[in-house]
């Protein structure tokens, strides 16, 4: 394992430990982008993040913040800012981290999954999706240049089972907001108050090119449910998408246009690809061979 180069990716604030997977005083050993690092919680919610060399010795003190149930770190100096989500600042709601899953595939591989509305009557069939009702109405994407962040707006799709709190049906409004290349979220309609939304994240820790972590805090409406209901459930969903994104190929993601050819349900995703080429990041993208 090798530090990446690219500093577009490594640039950019990731997740390294969720909020109580250490203890105090104890430390965690894992990596983002090829570089080894260590967590170590220092105290009740401060925590000390550093390189560490093959030989196992701490370097050099990395930046750290600790928001949305997860800790984050960066191995350059970030121009972005972690985005701001204020329903986890709501007093009324279910603040669940839902630990950590680990895919073996490119972290953008997941941002895509998260993005694909198709995927989730064949996938999740019963629960997020039937496949009597598969179609994708059409939705719009924007580039939001003010924050630089890639947003799909008016998603609906029927569900089954939106979430933990469901008891019938739902056609469920969805808006997507990929705020990094590394973090995606999404807010969706709550079947007990249709004046909010639930706010649902992925953010990824690319431990390597093709090894990840992806971490699942959610802001929920939800006074029904206990903690270990909501994780469960939010766990089960993503085992399932796992088996899919370990098998796509190749692990890398392409951003030739004429690789992969997109249908009109891949509207995000489009959008997606178009904004990561254009700030030329390297770190996981599939390159084709010249013949």
């Amino acid at each position: 394992m090798a530090a990446t180069t690219d500093a577009v990716a490594s640039s950019e604030w990731v997740p390294c430990a969720w909020l109580g997977q250490i203890p105090v005083g104890g430390g965690l050993d894992t990596a983002i982008f090829g570089q080894k690092i260590r967590v170590t919680r220092t105290d009740e919610n401060d925590y000390r993040v550093a390189e560490v060399s093959e030989a196992g010795e701490e370097g050099r003190s990395l930046p750290t913040q600790v928001r949305y149930c997860c800790v984050f770190t960066t191995l350059g100096e970030p121009t972005r800012a972690l985005p701001e989500i204020s329903e986890f600042d709501e007093p009324d709601r279910r603040i669940t981290a839902c630990g950590s899953v680990g895919v073996n595939t490119s972290p953008y591989r997941l941002v895509e999954n998260f993005l694909d509305l198709a995927h989730l009557c064949f996938i999740h069939k019963d629960i997020l999706g039937d496949p009597e009702k598969s179609e994708v109405l059409a939705y719009k994407t924007e580039h939001r240049k003010d924050v630089d962040e890639i947003w799909a707006i008016d998603c609906s799709f029927y569900q089954p089972a939106a979430s933990k709190a469901s008891t019938t049906g739902q056609v469920t409004k969805y808006v997507y907001r990929v705020m990094s290349p590394f973090s995606v979220m999404l807010y969706k309609t709550v079947n007990a108050d249709p004046s909010r939304n639930d706010a649902i994240c992925v953010f990824i820790q690319p431990k390597d090119e093709t090894e990840c972590l992806a971490y699942m805090p959610m802001a929920l409406v939800d006074d029904t449910s206990t903690d270990g209901d909501i994780i469960e459930f939010q766990q089960s969903i993503f085992l399932q998408d796992r088996v899919i994104l370990e098998n796509q190929r190749p692990a890398l993601l392409p951003l030739d246009p004429t690789y992969e050819l997109p249908t009109r349900a891949d509207a995000s995703s489009i959008a997606y690809r178009r904004w990561l080429k254009a700030m030329n990041i390297r770190f996981g993208i599939f390159e084709k061979q010249a013949a």
